[in-house]
């Protein structure tokens, strides 16, 4: 029975000193050098307004609608855009509902940037990405939008295109992805713009 005690202590107190390590060294270690070494990154890199308002993430796309705004990649995330509901439709490509969807997509893109029956719709710009969140948009998809904003707002498609060269993010590490424009922060450089 002594023997069997002994087992049980030591099986506590390893519980114990590993739930200390696991569960609050660690944690405040890795917390301490993400703060001191990248903290904007550490602290979801929120975009803050000039009066010190969060206006969004720079890793979390928003909905716009407005034609005066550059429109962000659809999104399947609960009603659009919502972070507790991160994720894809799950729709295959023989889903007749998926199908639909993207056709309707291209007509209304069409639609509102003032595009040819011919002219190809860039894929981000009616399909979602697999969370729903996706903050980017492809340089193609904001070149064909550029002149409905400029004239929503009154500017000139040459100030509208600098300024979409200048939010541009390239590929990381240079070599993967593909780059991509930030439309949350492409939308409030043109609310700043004159």
């Amino acid at each position: 029975m002594k023997e069997f005690f002994s087992h049980i202590r030591g099986a506590v107190v390893s519980t114990l000193v590993l739930a200390f390590v696991c569960c609050g060294l660690y944690p405040l270690i890795v917390f301490g050098i993400s703060q001191t070494l990248f903290p904007d990154k550490a602290n979801g890199s929120l975009i803050v307004d000039p009066n010190g308002r969060v206006r969004g993430s720079k890793l979390l796309g928003q909905g716009f609608a407005d034609p005066k705004y550059f429109h962000p990649r659809p999104s399947a995330a609960g009603n659009g855009y919502d972070a507790t509901s991160s994720g894809g439709t799950n729709l295959g490509p023989t889903s007749q509902k998926l199908n639909d969807a993207i056709k309707e997509r291209i007509a209304i893109y069409r639609a509102e940037n003032g595009l040819s029956e011919s002219e190809a719709v860039p894929a981000d710009a009616v399909t979602a990405s697999g969370s729903g969140l996706d903050p980017h948009i492809s340089l193609r998809n904001a070149e064909l939008q550029t002149a409905r904003v400029a004239k929503a707002r009154g500017l000139s498609e040459e100030k509208v295109r600098d300024l979409v060269q200048s939010y541009i993010d390239p590929r990381d590490f240079g070599v993967f992805g593909d780059p991509g424009v930030n439309v949350l922060q492409l939308n409030r450089a043109l609310d700043q713009a004159r």
